[in-house]
């Protein structure tokens, strides 16, 4: 679960790397084994060149970023295992990029209970996918023009990616057979979540408009389950960690990154829920994370290990 699975379209085996020029090939390479390698190799040269410093240097390999993080990074940080005072997550930011946070994001479940019935005798039931196509209409007409009415201050990376977003639909449940009435059907809603919002306003915002759907609807039974959340991540701008780190970047690149929000969702949240603080920033290139044919540039693994050697000097000498 460290990786996606390989999926289709790939010239080269998935689970062999395969070195062609500056690229290095394989399913996991950006995402984020070239990220885990430079820091690897990164500790390794600095503890080769210091022998004393203050604190301890901590790298922390979990197997479940890609299906949540609860039992991995999650684990380790609610039962105390893991406390420390900065973070560097290797994800593959780019080098001209640095993460200082991610959007949130709630799933769940909108369900619409009516009336199942033949379907020879529709006037009997309440078709619970009439319904369904109600309330979508009310989530894009009423909903998603509000929310989107909202712009976070920060950079995303993205001039569409500053703003909350719902997705509908990405699964739709329900239906039995041609000729029966629906008496349920449910669809999907992805909320992604701005920095400047919270998991528990979004959570009410959501409960507050559902309510008002049921006094709009009262022929049906409407639920909202949720079945996932994540918090929204952010370390300021000019917090110690973030400015040592553009710092060292610069040092290496010649050039300042670009502190911005990463609109996906990371593990940063993790540490940044317990006041700690917490940046991105790893080998690229980004786009080519769980994608066919995936690969990582050689030359920006040897680069970022540069610059993480620097961030280590900086906070630990």
């Amino acid at each position: 679960y460290d990786v996606v699975p390989p999926g289709s379209g790939w010239s080269r085996d998935p689970f062999k790397p395969v070195v062609e020029g500056d690229k290095l090939y394989g399913r996991g390479a950006v995402d984020m084994k070239g990220g885990i390698a430079a820091f690897l190799l990164a500790s390794k040269v600095f503890l080769e060149a210091v022998k004393e410093f203050r604190g301890s240097i901590e790298i922390a390999l979990v197997p479940d970023e890609e299906i949540g993080g609860v039992t991995g990074t999650g684990y380790m940080i609610e039962t105390g295992i893991s406390r420390p005072d900065y973070v560097i997550i290797a994800e593959p930011s780019g080098v001209e990029h640095l993460w200082i946070g991610h959007k949130g994001a709630l799933w769940g479940y909108i369900e619409v209970y009516g009336k199942q019935v033949h379907g020879s005798t529709p006037w009997l039931g309440m078709n619970a996918f009439e319904y369904m196509a109600k309330i979508v209409l009310e989530f894009l007409n009423e909903y998603k023009p509000f929310i989107e009415s909202k712009v976070s201050k920060y950079d995303y990376g993205d001039p569409q990616g500053n703003k909350p977003t719902i997705t509908i639909g990405g699964e739709v449940k329900g239906g039995a057979k041609i000729n029966i009435v629906p008496g349920y059907y449910a669809f999907s809603i992805d909320r992604r979540i701005i920095v400047e919002e919270s998991i528990e306003e979004v959570e009410k915002e959501l409960n507050e408009f559902i309510d008002r759907l049921r006094k709009r609807f009262p022929e049906v039974r409407i639920e909202f389950k949720i079945f996932s959340k994540l918090s929204p991540a952010f370390t300021d701008p000019k917090s110690r960690l973030v400015q040592i780190a553009i710092e060292s970047i610069e040092e290496v690149y010649g050039k300042k990154p670009k502190p911005i929000i990463c609109i996906g969702g990371l593990d940063l949240h993790y540490y940044t829920d317990k006041g700690i603080e917490t940046i991105s920033y790893g080998p690229g290139p980004e786009e080519r994370a769980h994608m066919a044919d995936e690969y990582v540039h050689i030359s920006e693994v040897l680069n970022v290990a540069k610059a993480y050697v620097r961030i280590l000097s900086k906070v630990l000498l």
